[in-house]
C-alpha cells in the first residue's frame, strides 16, 4: 500500500473501500442497531473522493440474497449482501442454500451484536444486545458457505475482504460469510489509496489435463449415438460450435445453454432421450438424471466433466460414471473440438447422417409443442402451455423470463441462454422476485418477465420485492400463475401412492391455497398496474398492458387464474 497517499479513517469505511476496490459495485442492505458504524462511513464518503458500493436498502433479506445471485447470473460478478445480526443472517439462510448449490459466489455480510458491554463507543446501549448474542453466529450458514470469518480488533479490513471475494471467486465458485461486531467497525484504521490497481478477485479457470480429454474425445468419436447433458451456462458458444460441428445433440437439465434455434438444441426432455444413447456427456449436472424413473442404458458409456463434477458438498451423489474429469468446462469444450478435429476427418457423411436425424427428432419436438399449445387455446381455466405461448408471442427477442414454478421453460422461445433464468437446484423458494430486481439492476435496458406460481409469489416477500422496484425505478412484469394450490405437493403425493388414497381422494390435505389472495392489489399497493387475468383471449392483451406499463417506468402484475396442471 502506498502509505502517502492513505489517511486515517474507520474499520467501516476500510472495509467499504475494500469492496470497492474489488468490483462490488452493489451492496443490497437490510440495515439495524449494528449498522451505525456504516452510516457514518457512507456518509463520510460523499465528503471526499473515495468510492463506495451503493447500497441499496431491501427490507427483506431473502429478496436481498437473490438480488445478489441475479445480478451475478447476469454480469458474472459478485455483489454483497449485509444483513442485521442473527436474525438477519437467519432470513438470508434460504438464499443462501439457493446460491450454493447454484455456485453463485456473494459476500454475505452480517453485523454482530457488541462483545463488550462497556468501554467502548460502540459497546451494547440497549436491551436487544445482549439476547442477540451468540457463541457461534457463523454456524447459522456454515454448511451453505465456502469460508466464514469474524472480523477482529486490530484486523486488516482489506486483507480479510480480499481472503473473502478470493474465495467466493474461486472454482467452484460460491457464497462467503463475514460477521462485523460494531466496536471493531467503529474503530480506527488506515485506509487503502483511492487509485489503487489490484487483481481480480480468484483463481484462473483451470483446464482438465489433456491426456483426460484425448480419451474423452476417443469415446465420442466411437459413439454412434452421443448425447450431451448440459446443466449449466457460461459455455454457450463453446459448447454451440462442438454440437454443431460433430453433431451432438444435446438436451437441457435445468437451464439453457444453448439457443432454442440451435440445430443441436433438443429442448429439456432428457427422459425422451436418455435412454437411445450410447453415449452421455454430462456436462455441469447436479442432477442429470432420476435414477428410479429413468437412467442411461446399462451399455451406454457416461462421462461427467465440470468444475466440480463430483459436487462433493452433497452427502450422497451416486450418480454412474465411466469417467469423471474436473476442469473449467469453457476450456474443456475447445480441447474437446480440438481433439475430435482429427479422429472424425474423413467422416463427413456419418456426421451428415446423424445432424438429419436430429433434425428429425427436433421436428417431432416442434410439433408435439405446437399441438399442446393450440389445444391449450380453448381451455379454461388457463394451461401453462397457452400462457406460454401467449408469453413467447408478446416478449421482446432479449427479454429475461425468471422462472420459478411458473412456466414451461420447454416451451419457451429462447434467443440467447441469458433470456432465462430458472429458480434454484436448492429449491428454495422465493427467489425469483429478488432475482428479476437483481436482472433489471444489471440489465436495465431488457425487459424482465417474472413468472411465479402462486405459492412461490407468496415465499417471495412481494412486499418488500415491490417496494425494491419502485424505489430504485427496476420495473419488471410479474406474472402470477395462480392455481390456488401447492402443486408439486399434489404431484409428490400422487406419485408416490399412485394407487393409495390421495390418488382417489377429491382433495388432499395440505395442497390447497384457497382462497386466493388478490395479488394484483399488493402491486398496485406500490404503486404498480396489477391486473387479474381469467379469461385465456383476454392473456395476449393484458401481458402487452403489462409490458406497456412497465416501458412507462411501472412496475406490473398479472394474477394469471390457472388451471391444476402441472409445470
Amino acid at each position: 500500500m502506498s502509505r502517502q497517499h492513505s489517511r486515517k479513517g474507520t474499520v467501516a469505511e476500510a472495509y467499504l473501500a475494500a469492496l470497492a476496490d474489488r468490483g462490488v459495485a452493489y451492496v443490497f442492505a437490510n440495515a439495524g442497531t449494528d449498522f451505525a458504524p456504516i452510516i457514518e462511513a457512507l456518509l463520510a464518503a460523499s465528503e471526499s473522493n473515495r468510492a463506495f458500493p451503493k447500497f441499496i436498502t431491501v427490507p427483506h433479506e431473502n429478496v436481498a440474497v437473490a438480488m445478489a445471485h441475479g445480478y451475478y447470473r447476469m454480469t458474472g460478478q459478485p455483489a454483497a449482501v449485509m444483513v442485521h445480526v442473527q436474525v438477519g443472517t437467519a432470513n438470508a439462510l434460504c438464499g443462501m442454500m439457493n446460491a450454493a448449490r447454484d455456485q453463485v459466489p456473494l459476500l454475505l455480510a452480517s453485523g454482530r451484536t457488541p462483545n463488550t458491554e462497556t468501554g467502548d463507543a460502540g459497546s451494547r446501549s440497549i436491551p436487544i444486545h445482549w439476547p442477540q448474542d451468540n457463541f457461534d453466529q457463523g454456524g447459522i450458514v456454515r454448511e451453505y458457505v465456502k469460508w466464514d470469518y469474524e472480523l477482529r480488533a486490530g484486523q486488516s479490513a482489506d486483507d480479510i475482504v480480499g481472503r473473502a471475494l478470493d474465495v467466493a471467486m474461486s472454482h467452484p465458485r460460491g457464497p462467503v460469510y463475514l460477521t462485523l461486531p460494531r466496536e471493531v467497525l467503529g474503530a480506527e484504521a488506515e485506509l487503502p489509496p483511492p487509485d489503487r490497481s489490484l487483481r481480480r478477485p480468484g483463481t484462473p479457470a483451470v483446464a482438465p489435463p489433456a491426456d483426460a480429454m484425448e480419451e474423452i474425445a476417443d469415446m465420442v468419436a466411437a459413439a454412434d449415438r452421443p448425447l450431451i447433458l448440459a446443466g449449466g451456462t457460461g459455455f454457450g458458444a463453446e459448447l454451440g460450435a462442438l454440437a454443431e460441428r460433430f453433431a451432438l445433440p444435446v438436451a437441457h437439465v435445468i437451464e439453457p445453454s444453448l439457443p432454442s434455434d440451435h440445430p443441436m438444441n433438443l429442448g429439456f426432455q432428457v427422459p425422451r432421450f436418455l435412454a437411445d444413447a450410447d453415449l452421455v456427456l454430462v456436462l455441469d449436472c447436479m442432477v442429470p438424471w432420476i435414477p428410479k424413473v429413468y437412467a442411461p442404458a446399462e451399455e451406454a458409456k457416461v462421462i461427467h466433466l465440470g468444475t466440480d463434477p463430483l459436487y462433493g458438498r452433497l452427502p450422497v451423489r451416486g450418480f454412474r460414471a465411466d469417467r469423471v474429469v474436473a476442469g473449467a468446462t469453457k476450456i474443456a469444450l475447445g480441447m474437446l473440438g480440438d481433439a475430435l478435429e482429427p479422429r472424425m476427418e474423413g467422416q463427413e457423411d456419418r456426421i451428415a447422417a446423424r445432424a438429419r436425424a436430429v433434425a428429425g427428432l427436433r421436428a417431432e419436438v416442434a410439433s408435439a409443442r405446437s399441438a399442446q399449445m393450440e389445444k391449450a387455446a380453448g381451455e379454461r381455466p388457463m394451461s401453462v402451455a397457452w400462457v406460454t405461448k401467449c408469453l413467447n408471442e408478446a416478449k421482446a427477442e432479449d427479454a429475461i423470463v425468471v422462472n420459478e414454478l411458473g412456466i414451461s421453460a420447454d416451451m419457451l422461445d429462447l434467443a440467447d441462454p441469458s433470456c432465462l433464468m430458472p429458480s434454484s437446484q436448492a429449491g428454495g423458494l422465493g427467489f425469483a422476485l429478488g432475482g428479476a430486481l437483481g436482472a433489471k439492476l444489471a440489465a436495465p435496458e431488457r425487459d424482465v418477465i417474472c413468472c411465479v406460481g402462486d405459492g412461490s409469489y407468496m415465499f417471495g416477500n412481494p412486499t418488500p420485492a415491490h417496494f425494491v422496484g419502485r424505489a430504485e425505478n427496476l420495473p419488471t412484469l410479474t406474472m402470477v400463475i395462480n392455481n390456488s394450490q401447492w402443486f408439486a405437493v399434489k404431484r409428490a403425493a400422487l406419485a408416490m401412492y399412485p394407487e393409495g388414497r390421495a390418488a382417489a381422494a377429491n382433495k388432499l390435505p395440505l395442497v390447497d391455497l384457497e382462497p386466493s389472495p388478490d395479488f394484483e392489489k399488493t402491486i398496485e399497493a406500490c404503486g404498480g398496474y396489477g391486473e387479474r387475468v381469467e379469461d385465456p383471449g383476454e392473456l395476449p392483451a393484458a401481458i402487452r398492458r403489462g409490458l406497456d406499463a412497465v416501458h412507462e417506468g411501472r412496475q406490473a402484475l398479472l394474477n394469471v387464474i390457472a388451471s391444476a396442471g402441472g409445470r
